[in-house]
């Protein structure tokens, strides 16, 4: 499971067009295997994120992606952050995430939530729907992807999905990790609680320790054990050398991206010695460990290769916390 994700969150580098990007892309993933991350992780979206750019950025199909990414690595798990349920049939999301098990050689992690981005279904033909028919669907469709994952020919007559005997061969290589990503005390962790291996938290620091007692209660109440669930926590920096670059590369990334602005202050923004406390600290808040993106300046050599080096050191190995 993961304890220390990379997050690739955005496409748009300054001076590369669509013929360099994958090999930019790719070298982040590569000093991420290397540095002592043990997954990466893309975004399952179609067009960019209000916060990180204009929706007409550029925005890789993360499947496609994670496959490729996969020829490129040799340790690390690959994930979506999280997929979109709403824009796949289970059955098929089943299928793509057991073939990026087979051609990663067992290194593929599910990552899923409800979906949320109406601008995107709404442009593109997704059927959105309200926030109870979302979670509904996220549900039922668990229910059929686990069955499908773990071996078995699941069948459900739903009330979002019907299916029978629904077959997945080949198998996955091995265990496919699920995770499931948001902070909804009701809903979502308590689905967390019931299918996951994995919750994957965005929220305020101070909230983390009320997000984790809601999802020790939806276990107890399950009959779940808590320990057999890792929670991370979702975070953004820009690290660089010394302070004063860091600096200079973050607002360099506000330039280049006006939209980065609004996420100035909640960046983790230092030289190694400065990002590590602040991750001390939020490691201290009881999360297991933490996905980070460097939406300013991870296209820059070495600079993912710094963070993997800085954090990785600070993160128990599994049992200890």
């Amino acid at each position: 499971m993961t304890r220390l994700g990379y997050q690739i969150p955005n496409f748009t580098y300054p001076g590369v067009g669509s013929d360099g990007l994958f090999d930019v892309v790719a070298r982040q993933a590569v000093e991420a295997d290397q540095s002592g991350f043990d997954t990466v992780l893309v975004m399952d979206h179609f067009y960019q994120l209000p916060g990180l750019g204009s929706a007409d950025n550029a925005m890789i199909e993360c499947y496609t992606l994670l496959a490729a990414l996969a020829q490129h690595t040799e340790r690390v798990r690959l994930s979506a952050l999280v997929t979109g349920n709403t824009y796949r049939n289970p059955t098929l999301l089943a299928k793509t995430v057991t073939a990026l098990d087979v051609v990663s050689h067992g290194r593929a992690q599910l990552g899923i939530g409800a979906g949320w981005y109406e601008l995107e279904h709404d442009s593109l033909g997704f059927e959105f729907g309200t926030f109870t028919d979302r979670f509904e669907r996220l549900e039922e469709a668990l229910q059929i992807i686990i069955g499908m994952l773990r071996g078995d020919r699941p069948s459900l007559a739903g009330q979002r999905y019907t299916v029978h005997e629904a077959v997945n061969s080949p198998a996955p290589v091995g265990r496919i990790p699920i995770m499931v990503g948001g902070a909804g005390e009701r809903k979502t962790l308590r689905m967390a609680a019931q299918y996951a291996d994995e919750s994957n938290l965005i929220c305020a620091v101070e909230d983390i320790p009320r997000k984790l007692a809601a999802l020790d209660e939806h276990c107890a109440r399950l009959g779940r054990d808590r320990s057999q669930i890792t929670v991370t926590y979702q975070t953004s920096a820009c690290i660089a050398p010394t302070h004063e670059q860091a600096e200079r590369e973050a607002d360099d990334a506000v330039a280049r991206i006006p939209q980065l602005a609004g996420r100035r202050g909640s960046v983790i923004t230092g030289s190694p010695e400065e990002v590590a406390a602040a991750y001390q600290r939020i490691l201290a808040t009881g999360v297991d460990g933490v996905t980070v993106n460097l939406p300013g300046n991870g296209h820059v050599e070495g600079r993912v290769g710094l963070l993997g080096e800085t954090l990785a050191p600070l993160i128990a190995p599994p049992g200890a916390r």
